[in-house]
C-alpha cells in the first residue's frame, strides 16, 4: 500500500518534506529508561545495571539524555514535559517505568502497564496510557519473586500481584495535540476505574536536559537557562539559549474555576549529599518534589519561582467510576506577541477534535483491504507504538570514554579500556531522533532492528524511514572500514546484513509509481552499501572461499553458545547462515544496482551500474555454490512463483496434508495474525489466559506488541512494546485482508 496522498496530515508530511515547516520538531522522544545503559556507565567492571540504577535515576543526572512517564520533549531533548503521580501510599514519586534488570528470572523487564493508543507521523496527535494502582506499588514483591523463581518459571508480572483486583487503579490518559508547529495542547485525563473515591497527586514536570554542567562544548550554555514565575501570572515562562522564549499555562483542573495547583522549583541537578554523602553543589536538587512530596519535607524545594524543573502539584479526590481533566498548553511567545494567550475549554476541546478526526482520516486512507474493526484497532496500535518507539540518541563515544571526573564520572582506567567494547568506535557521534527497538527494554539504536522498523514506517512516513536509512551509514556512525554499528552494548557486534534489503523495500514502498520512487536516495545508499558489503568480504571470508563466519546472525539468543566470542584452541566457525545473509546481501544489491542500471522505463543507460550488477550476480552465484553443501533460507512466497503448485510439502509436520508453498507461506500469515486477533470467544493469544484482556471493557481493546511468543500457545514474552520489529504484522493483517476480499469476490461471479 503505498503512502497517502491527501487530508491534513499528508499536508503536514508534505510541508516537513519541502522543509517549509518543522511539524516534528515536538515528539514522544523523551526516553522511558536513560538508566542502566552503556551510555551511562562511567563503572570500573561495566556493570551497566548496577552502576545507574532505578533509585539512582530520581536523584542523579543523566549525561547522555532524560527519561520520563508518558513524555514529551524536542528533536534536541532541550526542554521535557512529563507526567509523575503518587497515590498517598507508594514509597516513591511515580516518575519513570520500574522494571527490573537481570535480577529477573528471564533478564530486564518492565513491571508496568501501559499503552501507546494514537500518533500522526508529524505527532500532530499523540494519545497513550498509563494503569497506575491505588495500592502501595509492589515494588521489593516484584524484585524478590522474580528472583526467586527459576527460568523454567514464567515471569511474574505486576498482574500476577493481583494489584489491579477489584479494579482499584487510575487509567492515566495523556493526549497531546499541535495548535501549530511551536504550540502544543496537552490533556491529561484521570479516570478512578474503582468503586470507592481515591485521591490522586498529579505533577505534570517540566524540566531542562542537563546540558550546562559537562566540560564538553559541545552542548555548553553561555548562561544557565531557567523556568520561572512572575508575580501575579499564571504561565510558567521558559528561557534556553538554544531555544525561543516558551510559555507554559498553570490552568486549574476542569470544572475547578480558579484553583491553580502548588507550583514547585528545584534544579535539574545530583544530590551529592543522598548519594555519595558530599556537599551538594546546590541547594535544590533532582529529587526535590519526592522529598517534598512524599516525605512531607517542605524545604526540599525552592521557595523562589525559578529553577531548571518545575511541577504543578494537584492534589484532588475522584469519585468512583469517574474522571477528572486538566488542560494544559506550551506554546512560543515570540509566535503570540511575547505575550501570554489563554485558551478556554472549548478551543482546547477543538483543535483536540480536529486532530483526533484528522488522525481518523489519515489512517482510514492507508489501510488496505477489507479490515474488521478489530484489526484496524490492531494496526492503529501497531503504528501508535511504532511512532512511540522514536527518541532523542545522544552518545560520543570519545567523550564518554574521556570522562567527567568532577561530576564522578571519571575517564576510563587503562584496565577497563582493555575491555570496553566500543573504543574503536570513537569516530561516533550520536545526537538524533532515532527509532529505538524498545524504548524501555532496549533504549538505544540498534542497526538489524532498524532495518525493520524502516518498512511499517515506510507506508506512513516514507521519508522518516529513508533518513533513518541515510543517518545510520553517514561517516559518524559508519565506520571508515565499511563496518555499519552494531547496537549500543558491543557497537563492533557483527549483525545480519539487511540494510541493503530494507532500503529497497522502502523504496519501492515509499512512492504512489514507478515513476515517482526516489533514485536519489537507492543511489546514496547503494554506494554506502559497497563499503559494507566490501567489508564483509574483506573480514568475514578469510581464506575467499565464499564461506562467512559473523558472530551473532539469525535468530537472538539462541545459539548453543556465544558465537561473538573467539573459539579456543585456534578453532574457526563457518556459518550457513552468515553465508546465506552474504547471498541475501548480493542478490538484494544486485537488484539495486539492476535499478540504478536504468535502460527501461525511459531511463537512460547507465553502463557502471551494469557492470556492478553483473559483478554482484557472480559474487551470487559463487556463495551459492558454496553454500549448497550446508542448504540455506528459503522464501516459501517467493518460491512458489518457480514452482507453482507442482512442489508441495506436508503442512502442518505429520499432519498429511500437503500444501503449495504459497498456501504454507498463507498458512503462517494466519497463525502469527491469529496471535494478536480476537478469537470467538474475545481471547487475544498474545495476552494469555488473563480474563481482564478477555472481558474487561477497559482492558480487552488494548494491544501489546512482545518481542517473541509462546511456539504453543501465542503468548507474549520479552519486550512488551517491540513494535519496531512487531508492527511488521500490519502486513500480514493486510495480505489477509486481501485474500479475504479476493476469495470473496471469486465465490460471487
Amino acid at each position: 500500500m503505498p503512502p497517502p496522498t491527501h487530508g491534513a496530515e499528508y499536508e503536514r508530511l508534505r510541508e516537513v518534506y519541502d522543509r517549509k515547516r518543522n511539524w516534528p520538531r515536538w515528539g514522544p522522544y523523551l526516553a522511558e529508561r536513560q538508566w542502566g545503559t552503556v551510555r551511562e556507565d562511567y563503572s570500573d567492571d561495566a556493570n551497566t545495571w548496577e552502576y545507574f540504577t532505578h533509585d539512582h535515576a530520581r536523584s542523579r543526572v543523566y549525561r547522555w539524555g532524560e527519561d520520563g512517564l508518558l513524555g514529551l520533549t524536542d528533536r534536541h531533548c532541550r526542554l521535557c514535559f512529563a507526567v509523575a503521580l503518587w497515590n498517598g501510599k507508594d514509597s516513591i514519586l511515580k516518575e519513570r517505568l520500574f522494571g527490573l534488570s537481570g535480577k529477573g528470572n528471564h533478564g530486564e523487564d518492565v513491571k508496568e502497564q501501559y499503552f501507546y493508543l494514537d500518533s500522526t507521523p508529524t505527532h500532530s496527535y499523540m494519545k497513550c496510557l498509563y494503569k497506575y494502582p491505588q495500592q502501595a506499588f509492589p515494588y521489593q514483591e516484584l524484585v524478590e519473586e522474580n528472583k526467586r523463581r527459576t527460568r523454567k518459571d514464567p515471569e511474574y508480572e505486576l498482574i500476577d500481584t493481583k494489584i489491579f483486583d477489584n479494579n482499584e487503579y487510575f487509567d492515566i490518559f495523556v493526549e497531546y495535540a499541535k495548535r501549530d508547529v511551536n504550540d502544543i495542547l496537552i490533556r491529561i485525563t484521570v479516570t478512578n476505574r474503582s468503586d470507592k473515591s481515591a485521591k490522586l497527586h498529579l505533577l505534570p514536570t517540566l524540566f531542562f536536559r542537563n546540558t550546562w554542567a559537562w566540560t564538553s562544548q559541545i552542548e555548553k550554555e553561555p548562561f544557565r537557562p531557567k523556568i520561572e514565575r512572575q508575580d501575579g501570572e499564571n504561565i510558567l515562562r521558559i528561557e534556553h539559549c538554544h531555544l525561543e522564549p516558551f510559555a507554559f499555562d498553570i490552568n486549574p483542573m476542569d470544572g475547578t474555576d480558579d484553583q491553580v495547583p502548588e507550583v514547585l522549583f528545584t534544579e535539574n541537578e545530583t544530590n551529592l549529599k543522598k548519594l555519595y554523602n558530599m556537599k551538594n553543589e546546590y541547594p535544590y536538587v533532582k529529587d526535590a518534589f519526592h522529598e517534598y512530596i512524599v516525605n512531607g519535607n517542605k524545604d526540599a524545594v525552592n521557595p523562589l519561582p525559578q529553577g531548571t524543573k518545575v511541577a504543578l502539584h494537584y492534589q484532588f479526590n475522584v469519585d468512583a467510576n469517574s474522571s477528572q481533566i486538566l488542560h494544559l498548553r506550551l506554546y512560543c511567545l515570540a509566535d503570540t506577541g511575547n505575550m501570554p494567550q489563554k485558551l478556554n475549554r472549548e478551543e482546547y476541546n477543538k483543535v483536540f477534535d480536529e486532530r483526533k478526526q484528522e488522525a481518523d482520516q489519515f489512517y482510514e486512507s492507508i489501510y488496505a483491504g477489507e479490515l474488521t474493526d478489530d484489526e484496524k484497532n490492531i494496526i492503529r496500535q501497531a503504528y501508535a507504538g511504532l511512532l512511540h518507539t522514536k527518541q532523542f540518541y545522544h552518545y560520543i563515544v570519545k567523550h564518554w570514554i574521556d570522562g567527567e571526573e568532577k561530576y564522578l564520572m571519571p575517564a576510563f582506567p587503562e584496565k577497563r579500556l582493555q575491555t570496553v567494547k566500543n573504543t574503536a568506535w570513537q569516530h561516533m557521534w550520536c545526537r538524533d531522533v532515532l527509532s529505538m527497538p524498545d524504548k524501555w527494554e532496549y533504549p538505544w539504536v540498534a542497526s538489524w532492528d532498524l532495518a525493520f522498523h524502516v518498512i511499517p514506517f515506510a507506508h506512513i512516513d516514507p521519508d522518516f524511514a529513508k533518513s533513518q536509512l541515510l543517518l545510520i551509514m553517514r561517516e559518524w556512525y559508519m565506520s571508515a572500514n565499511g563496518q555499519i554499528m552494531a547496537y549500543e552494548l558491543n557497537l563492533d557486534d557483527v549483525n545480519p546484513p539487511v540494510l541493503a534489503w530494507a532500503a529497497w523495500r522502502v523504496y519501492k514502498i515509499s512512492a504512489v509509481s514507478k515513476e515517482r520512487r526516489d533514485r536519489d536516495f537507492l543511489h546514496s545508499v547503494f554506494l554506502k552499501l559497497l563499503l559494507n558489503f566490501t567489508w564483509w568480504v574483506n573480514r568475514k571470508d578469510p581464506y575467499n572461499k565464499n564461506i562467512f563466519s559473523g558472530g551473532f546472525l539469525g535468530l537472538d539468543n539462541v545459539g548453543v553458545f556465544d558465537r561473538n566470542k573467539i573459539l579456543p584452541n585456534s578453532m574457526e566457525m563457518h556459518q550457513s547462515d552468515g553465508t546465506s545473509w552474504i547471498a541475501f546481501f548480493a542478490l538484494t544489491m544486485m537488484n539495486i544496482a539492476l535499478e540504478l542500471a536504468g535502460g527501461k522505463d525511459e531511463l537512460p543507460m547507465n553502463g557502471a551500474f551494469q557492470d556492478m550488477s553483473s559483478k554482484f550476480l557472480e559474487h551470487f552465484i559463487y556463495i551459492v555454490d558454496a553454500i549448497n553443501k550446508f542448504g540455506g533460507k528459503k522464501n516459501g512466497c517467493k518460491y512458489h512463483r518457480f514452482f507453482g503448485d507442482s512442489w508441495k510439502i506436508e503442512c502442518p509436520t505429520r499432519s498429511g496434508q500437503m500444501m503449495s508453498l504459497i498456501e504454507v507461506s498463507r498458512e503462517i500469515t494466519r497463525r502469527i495474525t491469529n496471535i494478536f486477533k480476537c478469537d470467538d470467544q474475545g481471547r487475544r493469544a498474545c495476552h494469555g489466559d488473563d480474563i481482564r484482556f478477555q472481558k474487561d471493557p477497559y482492558w480487552r481493546d488494548l494491544v501489546l506488541f512482545h518481542e517473541y511468543f509462546h511456539g504453543d500457545t501465542g503468548l507474549g514474552l520479552g519486550a512488551s512494546h517491540q513494535t519496531g520489529w512487531t508492527a511488521v504484522v500490519i502486513r500480514h493483517i493486510e495480505d489477509m485482508a486481501q485474500l479475504r476480499a479476493n476469495n470473496s469476490k471469486e465465490k460471487n461471479e
